[in-house]
């Protein structure tokens, strides 16, 4: 496999608002080194009961301010009324956003398990039928290879995703998984059940592996045994743990494009180093203007 670029071969990044000052140094500096890659979008999460929403329309609106990238902010359908939601949404689009991420969003912390709001979108399908009345946005959603925890079943969470698609998103970006033949059973599951959109993988590259088993436990994803036999003894070893991190999302990634797969979502943390390198190495490059 040629590790230079295919045209076809697009990238899109998700940042997280920061909450002090350092914090955003870091993410500016990252969005800094990683736009000269022109992803196709950069994402902005949203907290829980909508506790970053400030701070994720201040990181948008700077985004579009002073860069030339395409902003997907996430909304959820935690924490607000439907008409407060749809507020924000002609907001964005007054501020000239063109894309967003619809999620259902999770409960806050003590809240036990989901229970919609009566006057509220009560799930992500509704939530994007409710956006795209709103206007034409560019929807992007969720998508679980090995099942959201909280679906009666795979069927069900294919139906779910098939819900959300139909409703009119445009494209699911997968929860971040490590083996790529999960990536293709899903992906067939998909077909078979009549789902045609584009299915992005997301990548996690590894900052620090108790960090990634915690997010792990969370959406229920698969942290392999090869995988933390990779990470063992690294503890007091940031620089060798960066090396091992690199080498095994450039793997990944070199294993899905083997199979066609054209789009990639990286989860960066904020980071910059790790997504760069794994771009670089397949061959997403700053582009040289022509003058």
């Amino acid at each position: 496999m040629s590790d230079r670029q295919d045209k076809r071969t697009h990238v899109s990044f998700e940042f997280f608002p920061p909450n002090t000052q350092a914090m955003e140094q870091t993410l500016w500096n990252s969005i800094k080194h990683l736009s000269v890659l022109r992803p196709r979008f950069v994402s902005v999460t949203y907290g829980a009961d909508g506790t970053t929403r400030e701070r994720t329309h201040a990181a948008v609106a700077r985004i579009l301010t002073e860069t030339d990238l395409t902003a997907a902010p996430h909304l959820t359908c935690i924490g607000a009324p439907r008409s407060e939601i749809d507020d924000i949404a002609r907001e964005y689009w007054d501020m000239g956003v063109r894309h967003l991420v619809a999620l259902r969003g999770d409960p806050p912390k003590g809240a036990g398990h989901y229970q919609p709001r009566p006057d509220g979108y009560a799930y992500a399908s509704d939530l994007v039928a409710g956006l795209k009345r709103i206007a034409d946005f560019d929807i992007s959603v969720a998508a679980y290879p090995e099942v959201h925890p909280e679906a009666k079943s795979a069927a069900a969470d294919l139906d779910n995703l098939k819900r959300k698609l139909d409703a009119g998103a445009s494209r699911a970006i997968t929860q971040f998984f490590f083996d790529v033949g999960l990536y293709f059973r899903f992906r067939e599951e998909c077909a078979k059940a009549g789902i045609d959109s584009h299915i992005v993988p997301g990548i996690l590259p590894i900052t620090r592996f108790p960090q990634l088993q915690h997010f792990a436990e969370l959406c229920g994803a698969t942290v392999p045994v090869w995988l933390q036999d990779r990470f063992e003894g690294l503890e007091d070893d940031p620089a060798t743990r960066q090396l091992i991190a690199a080498s095994v999302a450039i793997e990944q990634v070199a294993l899905l494009r083997k199979e066609g797969v054209d789009e990639f979502h990286f989860y960066t943390l904020n980071r910059h180093e790790l997504a760069f390198a794994i771009c670089h190495a397949i061959g997403v490059r700053p582009q040289k203007v022509v003058v």
